[in-house]
């Protein structure tokens, strides 16, 4: 349970663009200087605004509990959107590192696509999602999967692929805990033995 996770953003050369903020002002700027005190039009207009509140390129997100990093998100471009629920799109893709209590880098995820629910504290994945626990030398391949930072479990009911030092193993649906160190495939049917020598 993380029950007072807070989340830092650290812009790392990065330019911000506050859409909906630099937009909207510009927008009602013009139009109160043109068309007098038309407020319902300016209301109209900012009220049906649907891009990101604010939008970053190559961020690093940080996530930590009672001061004590737990996790990082890297990515290429940072989308917000504050309505009708908050949330973050990864829309090229993202790396997230969750490290162990002495801050070793215990498992990693990938994705070409991600969001995370704020209020939830739960992120998807989608497309070539790969996640490795670095410690076991053991790598989860799926197209989807949802990560319940509250619960720290890692789930999907896709097709899985689970490589470990000695074996391929098939399936489809798993269950893990976040640090994929101790998982259950849902529904398996398939094994591949591998020579330690041949990886």
């Amino acid at each position: 349970m993380v029950p007072k996770t807070q989340v830092f953003l650290i812009l790392k050369h990065s330019s911000i663009l506050f859409f909906s903020f630099c937009g909207i002002l510009i927008v009602s700027l013009l139009l109160l200087a043109g068309c007098g005190n038309d407020l319902k039009t300016v209301n109209a207009i900012t009220h049906n605004y649907t891009g990101p509140a604010m939008s970053a390129k190559n961020i690093e997100v940080v996530f930590s509990d009672s001061g004590k990093i737990q996790a990082k998100v890297y990515s290429i471009l940072l989308n917000r959107y504050s309505n009708p629920e908050p949330y973050m799109e990864f829309p090229l893709g993202f790396k997230v590192m969750i490290f162990d209590s002495v801050l070793r880098t215990s498992t990693t995820i990938s994705a070409n696509y991600g969001k995370r629910k704020e209020f939830a504290h739960i992120m998807e994945a989608k497309g070539n999602v790969i996640v490795r626990n670095e410690i076991k030398k053991q790598q989860l391949n799926t197209e989807r999967l949802t990560w319940d930072e509250n619960r720290r479990m890692i789930y999907t009911s896709e097709r899985v692929k689970i490589t470990t030092i000695d074996k391929v193993v098939f399936g489809k649906g798993l269950r893990s805990n976040e640090s994929f160190s101790d998982y259950s495939i849902l529904q398996p049917y398939g094994q591949l033995m591998v020579k330690k020598d041949s990886i």
